[in-house]
């Protein structure tokens, strides 16, 4: 039985330039267990397709279930099984944070569970934080908290919507310890994340999501392999020539372009030098997964796809 299924998930919006539709037949499983990340640029149908899965948004056509559950007609048992962080601050402002996680196990009928609570508010740093009110907190603090209320009936499968979107070096370490841990006592994972690192580091598994359908659907690993052997990387002063156009990643000054081999690497500088540009701090690493994502989504590569 897998965590979570995707059947021929379709989700069509009304709008006043007609109908819009946000999925497209989305089909996948993540497996009990599994740490599945779900990428895609802004507007590529990630939230909408976490809404159906919380039962927040309803498809237009096919079914989501969790472990079994369906979000739909077994609404109460699915939602059970989920703890969903969602990108969105949303906190009761009235409220100390201990008793924000008190309240939130009562939605589940959970009681007694102050130990666990404890155990939360320990490894998402916030411990120290029990007694103050939600609305004193820094807007980190609250991310925190969020995570600490999906977490807080134990739910064996956990959705993190941009869980660290915004939020500094020290949460996002101390998130993923923990994070990392539950994932190794059995609780399935999906992730979505604009932190490419972030993915490629955690997930075993990702798809990609591009329009509302999935363009790739692969072991990281083998999305990896799949990618360019080699990426050229150099700082330059000026106007990148024409011939790059649609190819390089342009940061600033910094320039990284795919490279298969050693002649198209002197190809790439000899462009370079003959528009009279100086090339700086050259290097050459490995493909990333930022490397496949950009390959995927500019060029509509599908063939990576499972």
């Amino acid at each position: 039985m897998a965590a979570i299924s995707f059947q021929s998930v379709s989700k069509t919006y009304a709008s006043p330039r007609g109908p819009f539709q946000a999925l497209d037949a989305v089909s996948f499983d993540i497996a009990e267990g599994e740490f599945f990340g779900l990428l895609g640029p802004n507007g590529a149908g990630k939230t909408t397709l976490i809404s159906v899965l919380a039962g927040l948004v309803r498809a237009t056509s096919g079914r989501v279930l969790v472990r079994g559950h369906d979000v739909q007609a077994q609404y109460a048992a699915a939602r059970r099984q989920l703890g969903v962080v969602p990108q969105e601050l949303v906190f009761d402002p009235f409220f100390t944070v201990r008793e924000a996680l008190r309240i939130q196990s009562g939605y589940f009928g959970v009681k007694n569970n102050d130990a666990w609570i404890d155990e939360l508010l320990h490894n998402l740093g916030l411990a120290d934080k029990a007694s103050s009110n939600m609305r004193q907190l820094s807007g980190g603090m609250k991310r925190r908290v969020l995570v600490a209320q999906a977490l807080v009936h134990r739910p064996p499968v956990i959705v993190l919507d941009e869980p660290t979107a915004g939020v500094d070096v020290e949460l996002r370490q101390t998130l993923w310890q923990f994070i990392a841990k539950l994932n190794r006592e059995g609780h399935a994972v999906l992730l979505t994340t604009h932190y490419l690192e972030e993915a490629e580091a955690l997930c075993s598994r990702i798809a990609m999501l591009k329009a509302g359908r999935v363009v790739a659907l692969e072991r990281t690993s083998d999305l990896l392999k799949a990618a360019s052997s080699n990426v050229l990387r150099f700082k330059i002063d000026g106007q990148l020539p024409r011939e790059f156009e649609g190819k390089a990643r342009v940061t600033g000054r910094i320039v990284q372009l795919p490279a298969h081999d050693a002649h198209e690497i002197e190809q790439h500088l000899a462009v370079i030098r003959h528009a009279g540009l100086r090339v700086e701090d050259v290097e050459i690493r490995k493909a990333d997964l930022e490397d496949v994502f950009l390959d995927v989504m500019t060029a509509g590569r599908a063939e990576v796809a499972a």
